[in-house]
């Protein structure tokens, strides 16, 4: 193996890993957000994002960049 084939595999699983710690760490920063206002949404498919986004107004500021940064790292998925 090529070192930079290794460097491109050791690139791809450390950004994995950060993308998963984002979504760890988003999910701290609302999780009082999602008690108080969505804790009757089952999560998956998206539902809890849609309640928090429906109850935006009413949400902590980190909840609120939480969301929004989540939002820029599905849309530079998408490209």
């Amino acid at each position: 193996m090529s070192k930079l084939s290794f460097a491109a595999i050791v690139f791809v699983i450390g950004f994995s890993g950060s993308v998963a710690a984002q979504s760890s760490d988003q999910r701290g920063v609302c999780k009082a957000d999602y008690d108080k206002h969505c804790a009757g949404i089952a999560p998956g498919g998206g539902r809890v994002v849609a309640c928090l986004n429906q109850q935006r107004t009413q949400l902590s500021d980190a909840c609120k960049k939480a969301i929004d940064s989540k939002k820029a790292i599905d849309s530079r998925k998408a490209q």
